[in-house]
């Protein structure tokens, strides 16, 4: 049985404060659809009441510390210490149109050593209001889905695995890069899946759930947790290059041990013909 540290305490507290709001809020969703002026400005109010009770929450456990914010952007706190990655509510969209599946997103990254900028994120939570899930990492320490630990799945076979990813849409991320990579991937997998939160999709790679994950054209609150708990669960992630860093979001390629390299050569082999 895992015992929670003092700072996953703190950032499992915010997250649960602010996902009680949004699950009350998600109920009014459907009601406004049929209004005039529909629900874009409410969830856009929603999201922010979000960032700022988890800001609220945050600030007054660590007072020194600084953030990265969807919505605020960056406030900055003691260089010497860590910061905050927040993302309120991953899959603004899900919310909008009443799809049950969205999640807020916290991460702790320690600053450098040499103070040349910021390293490796020690701590993760991604919440998940509507099914009461709490996945969470710190580093070293294994991930965790409440109690139990997380552990990426075991297939090894491409024809076997069920792959997550990101759509373009609005101008955000390139079709054609996305094409070439679909193409490649999926008819050697068992399905793809786009459920459309970022955070949850890395959440379900560590917890077996899905074999992997690609996409591009994120921000760093968008994954900075889930990479980290896809790490501590074992997988692996890097770049579509097949690079790793602490945080990625341009180019994220996420996978268990034994499918990443598979899907990097995919995905390489697509980006270069």
């Amino acid at each position: 049985m895992a015992v929670l540290s003092g700072l996953i305490r703190v950032m499992e507290k915010a997250a649960r404060k602010a996902g009680g709001r949004l699950r009350r809020d998600f109920g009014e969703v459907e009601h406004l659809q049929v209004s005039r002026k529909g629900p874009a400005d409410f969830v856009s109010k929603a999201d922010q009441i979000s960032e700022r009770t988890i800001y609220d929450e945050l600030l007054a456990a660590r007072p020194d510390w600084g953030f990265v914010l969807e919505e605020g952007g960056i406030i900055e706190g003691d260089p010497t210490k860590p910061r905050w990655i927040i993302d309120p509510l991953d899959g603004t969209s899900n919310f909008l149109h009443g799809i049950p599946h969205f999640a807020i997103s916290i991460a702790a990254q320690e600053p450098k050593l040499d103070g040349s900028g910021w390293g490796d994120v020690i701590a993760a939570v991604i919440y998940q209001p509507i099914t009461d899930e709490t996945f969470w990492a710190e580093k070293t320490r294994g991930a965790w889905l409440h109690d139990g630990r997380l552990r990426v799945s075991a297939r090894s076979r491409l024809p076997d695995a069920l792959i997550a990813t990101g759509i373009p849409f609005q101008g955000a991320g390139s079709p054609a890069e996305w094409s070439k990579i679909y193409n490649a991937i999926g008819p050697e997998v068992a399905g793809i899946r786009r459920f459309g939160a970022a955070s949850l999709d890395l959440a379900w790679v560590a917890a077996g759930r899905y074999d992997g994950f690609w996409e591009s054209g994120l921000k760093p609150w968008d994954t900075a947790a889930g990479c980290l708990i896809v790490r501590e669960a074992g997988g692996f992630v890097s770049d579509f290059r097949g690079r790793s860093q602490p945080i990625h979001a341009e180019q994220v390629l996420a996978a268990n041990d034994a499918l990443h390299s598979k899907l990097h050569k995919l995905l390489a082999g697509a980006l270069k013909a």
